[in-house]
Parts: structure tokens; sequence; C-alpha cells
């Protein structure tokens, strides 16, 4: 006897079911893409309102400020060498925030994962504490935290390098925590036999495996935390992102030396996003 006999209308019920789901799955998906739309349209209009000007009025001049930029630096062409070297001692600063940051972001983060991991977590009930930790350090902006601390300790580089260092820890501790989840459990079962501590396990039995993949994503932070050090300048925390706030806010005359910090900014961040991709591909596939 076939299944068919033994239930009888068992496809049609089955292909009934799977229709079901389908519409129900295209109804919701209509409803949170309406829900997108709305509040697109509706965002659009306060901000519009709330404007010092239009957008779609002022949308025909977005491009005025790069050819007045670009102008002015191709008529004095000769002074940006000059320029460019003039900067260097900031973009020292900054990739030295976003190294610090990334370190300390990095550490904390490692040790954050390794409390939040289910089945590594000395701790197990408090491991969903320690990923809600993560949580909220990772979705508050750099920019906020730096403003804060900004007010607390003054302008400079200390405040965004804590600021960077908090949200890397937050993103550091989530992708970790996912590392960590992969591991094989048979050399923390024979380090715990011959009654190693937690800590050792962690060390012994855990990092020797995940540090591949540990390095491969502090390179890819140390990227982004390049970027984010020179934006961080623009609200006063130093680095090349202030030297570049300063250029712009002057306008006409200083727009060349705005242009020549462009230059040295693109040019760390492409030789950075290089360096590293070349480590990170060693690391994935050999040599």
């Amino acid at each position: 006897m076939t299944a068919s006999d033994a239930l009888p209308g068992a496809p049609g019920a089955i292909r009934d079911t799977y229709l079901a789901l389908t519409r129900r799955r295209r109804l919701y998906s209509g409803i949170v893409l309406l829900l997108f739309v709305v509040f697109f349209v509706s965002g659009f209009r306060i901000a519009e309102d709330r404007n010092a000007g239009g957008f779609l009025d002022g949308l025909s001049h977005i491009f005025d400020f790069p050819a007045a930029m670009i102008r002015e630096a191709a008529e004095k062409a000769a002074n940006l060498p000059g320029h460019m070297l003039d900067v260097l001692p900031a973009l020292v600063e900054t990739i030295n925030i976003a190294a610090v940051s990334t370190l300390l972001g990095t550490l904390a983060g490692m040790v954050l994962a390794l409390l939040a991991t289910r089945g590594l977590a000395p701790w197990p009930r408090l491991a969903g504490v320690f990923r809600r930790v993560s949580d909220i350090l990772r979705a508050v902006p750099e920019i906020v935290v730096a403003l804060v601390l900004i007010f607390v300790l003054g302008s400079g580089p200390v405040p965004a390098a804590i600021a960077i260092a908090l949200h890397t820890t937050g993103a550091m501790g989530k992708l970790f925590s996912e590392v960590n989840e992969n591991v094989d459990p048979k050399p923390l079962e024979g380090l715990a036999s011959v009654g190693a501590s937690w800590g050792q396990r962690m060390w012994l039995g855990v990092i020797p495996q995940v540090a591949p993949n540990y390095f491969s994503y502090a390179l890819l932070r140390f990227e982004i935390n390049i970027r984010a050090s020179a934006i961080l300048g623009f609200v006063g925390a130093g680095g090349i992102g202030y030297e570049l706030k300063n250029a712009m806010t002057f306008g006409q005359g200083k727009l060349d030396e705005a242009a020549g910090i462009f230059l040295v900014l693109f040019a760390t961040i492409v030789i950075f996003d290089q360096l590293s991709s070349m480590v990170r591909n060693r690391l994935t596939y050999g040599a």
C-alpha cells in the first residue's frame, strides 16, 4: 500500500499548506515594504521641512563644492605636495587612534565573546547578559560617545580612541562569539579531564583554534577604525579629520589644502585596505 493510499488527499493538503505559507510570506513582505515606503516618505518630508534649504532645490548644486575644490587645486597644483606633507603628523595621529582603539577593542571583545558563548562561558546563566552588553556597545554610534567624552574630557585623540574602542568591543564581541560556537570541544574536554582552569582551557583549547579568524576580523576592523577616526576629527577629536574640517570651513582660498588632505586620506585608506587584504588572504588560503 502506498503513502497516497494510506493518506488520501495528502499531496493536495501539502500543496495547499505550502501555497498558504507562500501567500502569508508575500503578505508580510508587502506589509513590511509598505511600512518602509511610508516611513521613508514621511521622514523625507520632515527632513525637508526642517532643513535650511530644500533638498530638491539644492540637488542641482551637489557638485558645486567638488568642482570648486578641483578647480582651485588645479590652479595651485604646486602647493599640493607641501599641503600633503604638512598633514602627515595629523595622519599619524589618526592611524594611532585607530590602532590603539582596535587593539583595546579586540582584546575586550575577545573576553566578552568568551563570556557570552554558550558552552564556553564560565557562568552560562549570564551569557545572555554579556550578549546584551555587546549589543549595547555596538548599537551606540562612535560619534555620539565621542561627543559626550569631548564634553567631559575636552577635545583631543583620547575621546576618539575611547569611543571607537567601545564600539569595536561590541562588534568584536558579536563576531568572535559566532566564531567560538564552531570550535572543536575535544581539546576542552581533554584539558578539563586533567584539571585545567577555565582560563587555561580558553587559552590552550580555544584561542589556538580561533586565532586566525580573530586576527582577520581585527584587521578588517582596523580598516573601519581608520575611517571612523578621520570622521571623528570633524567633531574635535583630533587627527586628519580635524585638519580637513578647518580647511573646508575656510572655503575659498583653502580648498587646495582640503584637496591635499583628501588625497592623503584616500591613499592611506587604499594602502591599508590592500595590506590587510593580503594578510587576510594568507591567513585564509595560505601562501
